[in-house]
């Protein structure tokens, strides 16, 4: 089995909370080659502005209004940048190397401390010249093969630098693709985080659901109908191979990878009714979790490993509760509004993020563990499957616009909101990949 491309791709279109970002500015990075750019060529600064955009923390400046399009800092005219509002500015260059790969300088300077340090500062009875307006300063060499990946990856280090949190541009989704007029309607995909680079992993003319990462993100569980009945699978994304996990009697659904990959948790019905099961994936010994009449369902694990949230109508609706791994013992987390589902606990272990049934209209909502506190972020009808970007910064989940089902964004606070509108069929059932690489990369 091979990952195909497709044709169809999402695309980010902002709908609220530009007002608040802070404004930057990412210059064209110049091109230092001998012969011509190649025309082909990905715009790093235009992948890093939209990055940045895509965040909801910051506003790029236009082209447009940009003053000038310096290359290094000493080009960089600090008084008109000043003008502009900018409180940062990227400047870089792009030179080609025999070998064939792009040796990338990129800075980020700070636009109001590099008009101050114009001027030098007298230390000791010296004249010193400051450069710490010069927030970032970095080279390195870069394969050509995955131009979009060197842009994350520089956006990661611009974002981190400017908000203090960990950047997740250079992370994947997964979800899953309906259209009813193709042959194989059903497909499971994944992209990187901005909808680009999209490969189809499965086909089905069967259903397809809840895919879910381990934490290395080379692996992915789901459940497939493909063989006329509920069945858990894991996609190699390195091998492109799939492993069926033995099926037990009834449904076999919602898999979710413990937070070091060794385990599953998914609901089983095996019993008769739907509970909560853990499975090991070395010695396949299954425990039962959940022993109710009520339905047990959707369960995840919080980010220590050590107890698992699951939704259960044990109390008569559908609420979110949480067990002790080791001490079994069960407590419910959520007693404000008429339902509450689909949980996700943040990567800090400080917020519950669910979907929330209110006056009749399901929203993605947010509990701080600590005190109970809810937050409504969204204002959808039908709101589904929150998943939390490995930062913590910002939740995608599926809604329906215009009677179709597509992927939305919205972050932890509320106040930016996007839509990723599939160009061809429906699509669902979103999970926000780990980190894909090392904090020291």
């Amino acid at each position: 089995m091979q990952i195909q491309i497709a044709h169809a791709a999402l695309e980010i279109v902002i709908t609220e909370g530009t007002n608040s970002a802070r404004p930057v500015a990412v210059v064209p990075f110049k091109w230092l080659g001998v012969q011509p750019k190649p025309k082909d060529m990905t715009d790093f600064a235009s992948v890093i502005a939209d990055d940045l955009r895509n965040s909801g923390r910051f506003s790029p400046l236009e082209r447009s209004l940009m003053p000038q399009t310096p290359a290094t800092e000493s080009a960089v005219n600090y008084a008109a940048w000043k003008e502009t509002g900018v409180e940062a500015i990227v400047i870089g260059t792009i030179k080609p190397l025999q070998d064939g790969r792009l040796q990338i300088h990129f800075q980020l300077i700070n636009v109001l401390s590099g008009f101050k340090n114009q001027t030098p500062q007298k230390i000791d009875e010296q004249l010193v010249i400051n450069n710490d307006h010069i927030k970032l300063n970095l080279k390195g060499n870069f394969s050509t093969r995955r131009p979009r990946h060197i842009s994350h990856r520089l956006s990661d280090y611009i974002f981190e630098n400017l908000t203090g949190t960990r950047g997740a541009f250079l992370t994947r989704i997964a979800y899953v693709a309906i259209n009813y007029d193709d042959k194989y309607p059903f497909k499971l995909l994944i992209s990187d985080y901005d909808g680009m680079n999209q490969h189809v992993l499965f086909r089905s003319t069967e259903p397809v659901m809840s895919p879910s990462w381990d934490p290395t993100g080379k692996k992915l569980a789901y459940m497939s109908m493909e063989d006329k009945k509920h069945e858990i699978w894991i996609y190699d994304l390195v091998t492109q191979k799939r492993e069926l996990i033995e099926p037990y009697k009834g449904s076999n659904i919602f898999p979710v990878f413990s937070p070091d990959g060794s385990k599953l948790s998914m609901i089983l019905s095996k019993s008769g009714q739907a509970d909560v099961y853990v499975y090991d994936l070395k010695t396949k010994k299954l425990d039962r979790l959940t022993k109710n009449r009520g339905i047990d369902t959707e369960a995840t694990w919080a980010p220590d490993g050590k107890s698992i949230v699951f939704t259960s109508e044990r109390g008569g609706r559908p609420q979110i509760y949480q067990i002790n791994l080791e001490s079994k013992k069960i407590k419910r987390l959520t007693f404000e509004g008429n339902a509450n589902l689909n949980p996700s606990i943040s990567p800090d272990g400080k917020n519950l993020v669910m979907v929330s049934l209110q006056k009749g209209k399901y929203s993605v909502t947010k509990q701080d563990l600590s005190d109970g506190y809810v937050q409504k972020l969204t204002n959808g009808r039908l709101d589904k499957s929150p998943s939390i970007a490995p930062n913590g910064s910002m939740v995608i989940y599926s809604t329906v616009v215009k009677g179709k089902q597509v992927l939305s964004l919205v972050s932890m606070d509320g106040r930016f909101k996007a839509v990723l509108p599939a160009s061809d069929g429906e699509v669902k059932a979103p999970a926000w990949s780990p980190f894909l690489t090392s904090k020291k990369n």
